[in-house]
């Protein structure tokens, strides 16, 4: 039987004396899937997401990879963070090029050709000699992913990633990375405390309650809305009703149903 992709198997976390995640978590993720932690501030969600990436230590327990104990960060896993993580004395060519200065398996020209596929796929194809800070956030937003893709990372891990951009440009980047994410087939593992964004971009939501971070729920959202997503969605009843069935349980589970 073969293991699950990426699995946490009874893991803790304690900083001192406070339990971030306890009791222990154990949760499988499978390949090519977009999983969102959406709970409140706080939560531990984000500590989770860290240990995978390998920016944090575990407690206890292990998360696994094709049945491998992931260990210190390495290119397999791709990290985009709330504050443009773009390098403003490089240009956008650049940018993408220094995720991939460890590719000893590339030549020149594969990391060339492999640089103008994902400029060309997050849309910044023009843009190759400029320099970020020439750009809107959204835009080096999608630096920071094109980069993380360039690398040849499997399993992409964005931590609240569109959290600082006005609502029609995060809503633009929420339709361009579920596009990215399917043609590139990673997986992604996605935090937020938004309950819009989570249902709008989750194959899978996992609810967390307050610290200590426990799994309240794990809502299908691809068995309720499918796999494809548009705008049109947001406007759908079916949209509409799991997001109020979400956000009844991060209100139940701070004590606010009242």
């Amino acid at each position: 039987m073969r293991p699950p992709y990426l699995a946490f198997e009874q893991v803790t976390k304690r900083f001192g004396e406070l339990d971030v995640v306890a009791p222990p978590f154990s949760f499988e993720i499978g390949q090519k899937e977009f999983v969102v932690f959406l709970g409140p501030s706080g939560c531990g969600k984000t500590t989770l997401m860290r240990m995978i990436g390998g920016l944090e230590s575990l407690s206890s327990g292990a998360i696994m990879l094709h049945g491998v104990p992931l260990g210190p960060p390495d290119r397999r896993r791709g990290m985009v963070f709330q504050s443009y993580s773009s390098f403003p004395w490089l240009t956008v060519s650049s940018n993408i090029d220094f995720g991939m200065r460890y590719r000893n398996d590339l030549s020149k020209e594969e990391k060339r050709e492999r640089r103008e596929h994902y400029l060309e796929m997050v849309g910044l194809a023009d843009f190759g000699e400029a320099f970020p800070n020439k750009l809107s956030g959204g835009m080096r937003q999608r630096i920071a992913i094109a980069r993380a893709l360039a690398s040849g990372s499997e399993i992409l891990l964005m931590d609240e990633p569109f959290g600082a951009l006005d609502a029609l440009r995060r809503e633009r980047l929420q339709v361009e990375l579920r596009r990215i994410q399917k043609e590139d087939a990673k997986t992604v593992v996605f935090v937020t405390h938004d309950v819009e964004e989570a249902v709008f971009l989750a194959d899978r939501i996992v609810v967390f309650s307050k610290r200590p971070a426990r799994i309240l729920s794990v809502v299908d959202v691809a068995g309720t809305l499918g796999t494809e997503r548009s705008l049109k969605v947001r406007d759908s009843d079916a949209f509409f009703r799991l997001r109020s069935r979400v956000l009844h349980m991060i209100r139940e589970s701070a004590g606010e149903t009242e």
